[in-house]
């Protein structure tokens, strides 16, 4: 151990006692140093004046084999677009809840036929029931009221005619009465005080008859106002009450038309609120075509275009029948009807490929279309500059369909473009190629 030990001791001198030798730094002279200092800032300097001054593009480096490069050509346009379709009823009749309430019987199953009018479900629905009675009651007493109007109405002129024809009566009576009495009056026979009576009584009903007959006119008149409206008013409630008893009726959920029950599913004792949905009946009126289409084409897809359709290996036309303007997830569907008879064999659900016309076909500058347009959206691209770098160029396209893009200014024709995809490349001057 203590031979260990001074081993250890002399071996630690020695070390401590070895010569250090300055580096070669430190051998030059106080100017050489400062000089070499100097130069090799200088040529720090220029190399980043280089870098800035020099070509300023931004550069990246790819390998060829990871780009796609297309020539651009004098070609035809064909303006055609690919259309992804499915199979769907053309009609679709949905049953909503009128009233709602309780289900008490569901009467039908997914997938049967039934027939126009037949009883698909029945609801239960005290709160209705109680509504309606009161409602009846309400409207009943409304039309008692209306018809008490026209009895009294009708009353009135009966008795206006009754008093006119009164004192018609009693003005022929008394002309009589006065002309006979004149004679015995100039013969002494009768006192002169009844005949002035007689008179008196004549005057008064001749003064009275232009009165009845003048209020008679007015009754009449105002009777020939009010009795239409009357009627109009009960005709009204007639039909509000109808309305009211049918909504009895709605409790009762009857097929319109027939078809086949496409969608239900209810359970005995779930209550409904009046809208919700109850069932789907299709009827048998035949298939159309529903498509999404990106919203690229919404300005250019019109009602009346057509399209070829592949259906069970068959080729068949079909026609744009209606658009739905509203975008979803970048898409918009279309309607399409078959032109002429139905392909046979077809199913709800079935896939269908075709291709839409948008224009007739049209000679122009084309480039390949490729997945540069979802980062570009055709506004610019990488064009070779020789067959190992691309700069980056703004062009301007037209129409474009799943294969062509229309070139309208930028390119030339026998250009090469990169058609790859250009993600990570937005901010990029100039690609160069490496193996």
């Amino acid at each position: 151990m203590a031979v260990a030990s001074l081993k250890l001791a002399e071996t630690s001198g020695a070390a401590m006692d070895r010569k250090i030798e300055p580096n070669l730094w430190t051998k030059w002279p106080l100017g050489v140093r400062v000089g070499a200092a100097i130069a090799g800032s200088a040529a720090l300097a220029l190399t980043v004046l280089a870098l800035v001054l020099g070509d300023s593009a931004r550069t990246l480096r790819v390998p060829a084999v990871q780009l796609t490069v297309s020539a651009v050509v004098q070609d035809v346009f064909r303006d055609l677009i690919p259309l992804r379709a499915k199979v769907v009823p053309r009609d679709t009749i949905y049953l909503d809840a009128t009233e709602g309430g309780r289900v008490e019987r569901v009467l039908v199953e997914p997938g049967e036929m039934v027939e126009a009018g037949q009883r698909l479900i029945e609801f239960g629905n005290t709160n209705l029931q109680l509504q309606v009675i009161q409602q009846e009651s309400q409207l009943n007493q409304a039309i008692s009221q209306l018809q008490q109007n026209e009895i009294a109405l009708e009353q009135n002129m009966i008795a206006n005619e009754r008093a006119l024809a009164d004192i018609d009566y009693n003005i022929v009576r008394l002309s009589r009465s006065e002309d006979r009495r004149d004679e015995l009056a100039a013969k002494g026979a009768v006192p002169q005080e009844r005949l002035d009576q007689i008179r008196d009584e004549l005057a008064h009903f001749e003064r009275l008859r232009p009165v009845q007959a003048e209020s008679n006119k007015r009754q009449a008149e105002l009777r020939a106002r009010l009795l239409p409206a009357i009627h109009d008013q009960q005709e009204k409630l007639q039909l509000n009450l109808e309305v009211v008893r049918s909504k009895l009726d709605s409790l009762i959920v009857r097929a319109p038309l027939a078809g086949r029950i496409t969608d239900i599913d209810l359970k005995v004792g779930e209550n409904r609120n009046p809208g919700q949905r109850l069932a789907e009946i299709t009827p048998d009126t035949g298939y159309k075509l529903s498509a999404d289409v990106d919203e690229f084409y919404l300005a250019r897809v019109r009602e009346g275009q057509l399209s070829d359709v592949e259906v069970n290996g068959q080729t068949a036309k079909a026609r744009i029948t209606r658009i739905y303007p509203q975008v979803k997830d970048g898409r918009f569907a279309v309607d399409l009807a078959f032109e002429g008879a139905e392909p046979g064999g077809l199913v709800t659900g079935q896939a269908v490929q075709g291709k839409l016309a948008l224009g007739a076909d049209q000679a122009g500058l084309i480039l390949p279309a490729g997945a540069f347009l979802e980062r570009t959206g055709g506004d610019w691209v990488f064009v070779m500059t020789n067959d190992s770098s691309a700069d980056r160029r703004r062009i301007k396209i037209g129409r474009r369909n799943s294969e062509q893009v229309e070139v309208v200014s930028g390119l030339a024709a026998g250009e090469r473009v990169i058609t790859s995809d250009y993600t990570g490349y937005e901010r990029i001057d100039r690609i160069v190629l490496t193996r």
